[in-house]
């Protein structure tokens, strides 16, 4: 498997004080497609998510393979995994407040990440900031670099902070329920962002969320998790459509309207 063919997890096991906190997760999530990880509060997903970045509980054991790129995640050192988070791995938090520091410039946030990572001079740093600030669309970027989070709205950060992920072109995004912090009328604009940063760079987005709503419009592939373990998984259309499982049914049921949304061309959503 190359890192162009995004993210596979076998098997996945994690243990905390003697509580299994997952039980054997198989996902794949493919370069160019969006993977969406539904479940309720403690099903597990953040932690999936977590220890694919190398970040698992502390104290926790850990079992399985997480594959990328030939090689398995979980075998890593963690100065190995440390190398790789923030450049070829990435996460978008939920509170873009919590990833962005209070009392350092946009601008000086994104060249520092960018220059720790790619080694690039302040005006190469500075040059790429621009490009990534437009290309998840924050109005003036220019102007956007010399000013600080608290001058921005909540959706304008979590733009940010997409970017601030994407800035050392990553492989992988896990996105862990980005838009639960916003107002509802911006939360559309942040997912439409994410589906084209997808489409447009190729990358492998778990996107992890309880809302199946917001899976149902956007993700190629859902997986339901539920108590650790996969329940369900398969494409958008068969899981709204025809899910399987009683927990899955259930989720479906309480959308307002099951319906997946509208197949993308070449049969993506």
């Amino acid at each position: 498997m190359s890192a162009a063919d995004g993210l596979r997890i076998s098997g996945l096991t994690l243990e905390l004080r003697g509580q299994r906190i997952l039980d054997g997760v198989d996902l794949v999530a493919p370069a160019g497609q969006v993977t969406g990880l539904a479940g309720e509060s403690g099903s597990g997903k953040t932690v999936t998510g977590m220890t694919v970045l190398g970040l698992p509980p502390a104290g926790s054991v850990v079992g399985g393979s997480i594959e990328y790129g030939g090689t398995d995640l979980l075998r890593l050192s963690a100065r190995q995994h440390n190398a790789l988070r923030g450049d070829q791995l990435a996460m978008v938090f939920q509170d873009p407040t919590a990833s962005l520091h209070p009392m350092i410039s946009v601008g000086g946030q994104l060249t520092d990440h960018i220059r720790h990572h790619l080694h690039l001079n302040r005006a190469q740093a500075r040059a790429r900031a621009l490009e990534v600030l437009e290309q998840v669309r924050v109005p003036e970027p220019a102007q956007a670099l010399r000013k600080y989070p608290h001058e921005f709205s909540g959706g304008q950060l979590q733009r940010i902070a997409i970017g601030i992920a994407i800035a050392c072109r990553p492989s992988v995004l896990v996105a862990d329920e980005p838009t639960t912090a916003l107002d509802v009328t911006v939360q559309a604009g942040v997912m439409r962002l994410l589906r084209d940063l997808c489409d447009d760079l190729g990358l492998a987005v778990l996107l992890i969320t309880h809302d199946l709503a917001v899976m149902s419009s956007m993700a190629d592939t859902i997986v339901v998790m539920r108590h650790g373990r996969v329940v369900e998984s398969g494409s958008r259309y068969d899981v709204i459509r025809s899910p399987q499982h009683p927990y899955t049914r259930d989720l479906v049921e309480a959308l307002p309207d099951h319906r997946p949304g509208p197949t993308r061309s070449g049969g993506q959503s």
